[in-house]
């Protein structure tokens, strides 16, 4: 008989041990571990490891920074002040926290992130010391994650038995492990999301399993599915929400009629986009016996047929928001309403939320009714269409108008005539754009000498072939036409926001707010502007709004254009949904909403609910249920902003594909200490020369001058320079535009 042999113990000593005890028990502070539990969470049970774990709680017990709480529990001493904040990585897996607290960002060492991932609610202490100037801190808990969703290329290890999922982007300094069972039957080198299940204390990376495989990285629809995924976006409707939706009564009834102010009759017509599909905005006018003008305002009533607690009104608020890529439009609401029963198509009946009102010649208000109606589209116009009636200045009598309405057809290019030329057999309709020109014009007069401020930055649109290929860019800028629709929105916003905010006792209600501008990023724009010889004055809340108004119109035309409107908007506050009204610095209103477009945004949704609630004499809304609301909307606000700028970079690149071999006149529009950001003045693509790149000096970063200024030669590369550059990498999967430097343009 063989004599059994006797396990060895183990003698491994497990490294870091007491940083990583302490970093479980502050991860939970509130709650004791005993040895086991400590053990388990390292994934150890050897006899070894467990006398390790039990000597050090008795050293850390004994120097106090733990204690004994019950016979072989222990916890950590909470002695030191915890804060919290929002973790921003770097590739290296170091980072910043950003903490109310503190001014200056905290330093996270990639040895003190604890598995705190980009973005991420996280809590943390900081050191009394300073290293090197900053402070520095380490992350002790993570409260929030900030996605548990990442988009990225699988690489499969067949023999292996396993997969990582490297994420697109340099914000995420892992790599997400896949068992091969979770893989979803995606193939290696597909591009795929994939969601995070859990990360163990001991694991290197975090686990997690692929939820869909996205396609091939490079092709269109896998980039531009892949831009929605990595926000959270959805691309389709699921199947219960289509069959409820095309299962809604859309007939025109007149039981319902008979509930609503009828004003069919009322000529009424849109002006929108020579593309677009859904008009939720249209405008009526007459001119009243008493010598005012009756305006309507007119908006689709989705609320009729987006009724609460049904699929469709839960997937409509998930989504808050339609988004509006460079190719397509991920729409709020399915297609049976957006571009169907909701949309003020011509030459049909539709129901409307509406705010109508009496004006003078000066634009005053000398009455407003708001209420649900049904009207009828008389006329359907693109802006370019209402451009041509404006730029031809035909007066308001009705014999003039009629003689110019054959200069108007020379004056508007025909692939954009949408409606058969309606001005010509409808001159009411050029004498009704004409006039609500000009009160436009007067309105936005007003608004602007009441210290609102103009911000009219370019467009960049594509023109695109069959495939969703780039053919051409051009510019949108906004004429008389584009403003005279602003201004009428802005004012139906305004008015509805102000007779429910006005009212006592306060009722509950869904403003649309916008604070005064950072003081900080302002002092940094005036660094960057007088580079350009620009000067901005801050002493009041005036002056700032008459300097930044000044500066718009000044940088007009110039090189520096797209650069300063980018900027400046930055030194705004974010715009955003809440409860507690603050006005809007902005527009200059006290009080403001948004109401003119509930087929694409959920607040205006709720402003219809809450708009008809309180005029059929109910009492106010619960305004926490609504301020979390508010908060879901401005969150998915920001998100399809992020994912519509990704897709306009993507497809920047993809146009610069073709166009290698060109040398391109550009801006220095960004400097850093690794390279400089150049735009090209003819198309707004942007792109990077990196420092290492520029072969004749060795360059350093000048913080006080934005600029690269050459160690040796001394030459400098300085913010809103003129350079020649060429396409060096076109990396579509990357979305990173990389330029060679020709060289800079002397003056």
């Amino acid at each position: 008989m063989t004599k059994k042999k006797k396990r060895k113990p183990s003698h491994n000593k497990i490294s870091n041990l007491t940083n990583t005890i302490l970093s479980i028990l502050k991860k939970d502070r509130n709650q004791s571990f005993n040895y086991k539990q400590i053990a388990a969470k390292l994934g150890v049970n050897d006899a070894s490891s467990r006398n390790q774990i039990i000597k050090t709680l008795s050293k850390l017990a004994a120097k106090e920074e733990i204690e004994q709480v019950d016979r072989g529990k222990f916890k950590i001493i909470n002695n030191t002040e915890y804060h919290t904040g929002i973790f921003d990585a770097t590739q290296k897996g170091s980072g910043y926290v950003i903490c109310d607290a503190f001014e200056d960002d905290v330093y996270i060492a990639s040895n003190n992130v604890n598995k705190a991932l980009n973005g991420d609610e996280v809590e943390l202490y900081v050191y009394k010391r300073r290293k090197k100037g900053k402070l520095e801190g380490e992350i002790t808990n993570i409260i929030k994650r900030a996605k548990t969703e990442y988009v990225g290329v699988i690489q499969i290890h067949e023999k292996k038995n396993f997969a990582f999922v490297v994420v697109d982007g340099n914000k995420m300094y892992k790599d997400i492990f896949v068992p091969i069972n979770k893989t979803n039957k995606a193939e290696d080198g597909d591009k795929v999301l994939v969601s995070l299940e859990d990360w163990p204390e001991r694991s290197d990376s975090p686990n997690g399993k692929v939820l869909k495989v996205l396609g091939k990285p490079g092709e269109h629809n896998t980039e531009i599915h892949s831009i929605l995924a990595d926000y959270g976006l959805p691309y389709e409707f699921p199947h219960e929400v289509e069959a409820y939706a095309n299962n809604i009564d859309l007939e025109i009834k007149p039981e319902e009629i008979a509930k609503r102010r009828d004003m069919r009759k009322d000529l009424t017509f849109t002006i929108d986009p020579k593309d677009a599909k859904d008009f939720d905005d249209a405008l009526s006018f007459k001119i009243l016996d008493n010598g005012l003008y009756e305006v309507g305002i007119h908006i689709a009533d989705v609320s009729h047929y987006l009724k609460e607690g049904t699929v469709l009104d839960d997937e409509a608020y998930e989504r808050a928001t339609s988004v509006y890529l460079v190719d397509r439009v991920v729409p709020m609401l399915p297609e049976i309403l957006s571009n169907g029963a909701c949309s003020l198509r011509p030459h049909e009946e539709k129901y409307t939320f509406s705010a109508v009102f009496q004006l003078n010649d000066k634009a005053e208000i000398k009455n407003e009714w708001f209420g649900r109606t049904v009207t009828y589209s008389d006329a359907r116009f693109a802006y370019e269409e209402a451009q041509a009636i404006i730029e031809n200045n035909a007066t308001l009598n009705k014999a003039d108008v009629i003689n110019t309405i054959n200069k108007i057809d020379t004056t508007i290019p025909a692939e954009v005539s949408l409606t058969g030329k309606e001005y010509k057999t409808n001159p009411e309709v050029a004498q009704a754009t004409l006039k609500l020109d000009e009160l436009a014009k007067i309105m936005r007069g007003k608004r602007m000498r009441s210290g609102a401020i103009s911000f009219d930055k370019v467009e960049v649109k594509f023109n695109l072939d069959e495939e969703a290929n780039p053919v051409g860019v051009f510019f949108k800028t906004s004429k008389d036409a584009n403003k005279l629709i602003e201004e009428f929105m802005l004012l139906a916003n305004r008015k509805v926001s102000e007779f429910i905010g006005k009212q006592k006792p306060q009722k509950t209600f869904v403003y649309r707010v916008h604070d005064e501008p950072d003081e900080s990023k302002l002092a940094a724009l005036q660094g960057v502007v007088s580079q350009f010889g620009h000067k901005l004055k801050f002493n009041s809340r005036d002056t700032i709004a008459a300097s930044l108004n000044k500066l718009l119109v000044d940088v007009q035309g110039k090189k520096e254009q797209n650069l300063v409107d980018t900027l400046a908007i930055r030194t705004m506050s974010k715009a955003e949904y809440t409860t507690d009204n603050i006005g809007h610095y902005g527009l200059a209103f006290d009080y403001y909403s948004h109401f003119t477009s509930p087929i694409r945004r959920y607040p205006d949704v709720m402003a219809h609910r809450l708009l008809q609630r309180y005029l059929d004499g109910e009492k106010t809304a619960n305004a926490e249920v609504y301020e979390e609301k508010c908060k879901h909307s401005s969150n998915m606000e920001y998100l399809a902003t992020k994912a519509e700028r990704d897709s306009i970079k993507y497809m920047q690149i993809r146009f610069m594909q073709d166009h290698q071999d060109e040398e391109f006149l550009g801006v220095i529009s960004g400097v850093t200490d690794w390279g400089i950001y150049v735009e090209i003045i003819s198309n707004k693509c942007e792109g990077m020369v990196r420092t290492r790149d520029i072969k004749d000096d060795y360059y350093e970063f000048d913080q006080d001058q934005f600029a690269l200024i050459g160690k040796e030669t001394k030459n400098m590369y300085q913010l809103g320079d003129e350079v020649i550059v060429k396409v060096k990498q076109a990396d579509l999967v990357k979305r990173h535009l990389d330029f060679d430097l020709i060289g800079k343009v002397e003056d």
